[in-house]
């Protein structure tokens, strides 16, 4: 199978940014509060979202399974309070799981969690364990950053984590560290504050002895790992000073890095630098890089072609495509093999 780990549903039909923008707009006046009841959005409008999008594009592609999630910078945990995001988020996941309702063999979820700037994350707890338990969710998208490109919250490896990783530890699934929209003017989202995010969280992991504390946690550090794999022997230098183990040893049991990297050397840097047992498939298509390559005459974000292209053996690009992940998400795995695949 190739299955993409890195999506999301950029292609949600129009009312539920309409609702979200008068769920923004109550902020400063409260009578524009809408209801969620209010949110009417038909099958036949999912269907048509994803079939003339994401799964028409897998299709031409060769992917088979994607493991979906809200849009990304539509998460934006900067904006209101816990209530705001606790009721957003639940939207936004309810509308995921319909999705791999009505498309099983193509999609299953992964949560957006209701983070709020400056509260405890004991409070995303409740959203998570109805998406495992009620959603077979199979991942979380954990934003390290809730307050959008001001980086208040303490680093990863800090106890205020705890809560989370207490629930990722119990039911047995990864988190994909992903920030949401920067509101801060110096940080572009995609091209600068995202990157920036997941090579600071790799960094916060390595400076840490988190694994030490939660020796099965996996963290899967989108968009090919920021520029840790371009700089690992920058890392693997600090980390020596640091007095910390090989990195091999201190975060490779439980790091991983996707392939969201558009162009072919940054695959092919990619799958020389970090170990092919460390890198999982995935494309983030319809996401923040639409357009044709004019160099390739192919879609930046067909991923699966730098694959086919990179030197790699048969059994490495099974691993990225299908092994990797069945290992990294075992409730994945376990979902799979339940339709005999």
């Amino acid at each position: 199978m190739i299955i993409d780990i890195h999506g999301h549903y950029t292609t949600a039909p129009k009312a539920l940014e309409e609702w979200r923008n008068r769920q923004i707009a109550a902020l400063k006046d409260p009578a524009l509060a809408p209801r969620v009841s209010e949110l009417k959005i038909s099958d036949d409008e999912l269907r048509e979202s994803i079939e003339t999008n994401q799964l028409a594009k897998m299709k031409e592609r060769g992917s088979d399974l994607t493991i979906f999630s809200p849009r990304a910078s539509f998460m934006a945990h900067h904006i209101g309070d816990f209530n705001t995001s606790a009721t957003w988020s639940a939207i936004c996941n309810e509308l995921c799981h319909r999705v791999s309702q009505l498309f099983p063999d193509n999609f299953i979820g992964a949560a957006m969690l209701p983070q709020s700037s400056g509260v405890d994350p004991a409070t995303s707890v409740a959203e998570l364990e109805k998406c495992v338990k009620e959603y077979g969710f199979v991942a979380i998208n954990l934003n390290p950053d809730p307050s959008g490109g001001h980086w208040t919250s303490p680093p990863l490896t800090d106890r205020h984590w705890y809560p989370i990783y207490e629930k990722m530890a119990e039911y047995d699934i990864p988190a994909m560290i992903h920030v949401s929209t920067s509101c801060n003017a110096c940080f572009h989202t995609t091209g600068a504050h995202y990157i920036n995010a997941d090579t600071t969280a790799f960094m916060q992991l390595l400076q840490g002895d988190l694994f030490k504390d939660f020796p099965t946690l996996k963290f899967i550090i989108p968009h090919g790992g920021g520029a840790a794999p371009y700089h690992w022997g920058r890392y693997r230098g600090l980390a020596q000073e640091m007095k910390k183990p090989l990195l091999k040893d201190h975060l490779l049991n439980n790091i991983f890095f996707d392939t969201c990297v558009y162009h072919q050397p940054g695959i092919d840097l990619l799958t020389r630098v970090i170990p092919v047992e460390n890198v999982l498939f995935a494309s983030e298509m319809i996401g923040a890089v639409r357009g044709i390559d004019p160099e390739t005459g192919h879609y930046y974000d067909d991923t699966r072609r730098y694959i086919e292209a990179a030197s790699l053996s048969d059994e490495e690009r099974y691993k990225i495509f299908e092994g990797n992940a069945r290992r990294v998400y075992p409730r994945l795995d376990a979902a799979l093999k339940t339709k005999g695949k």
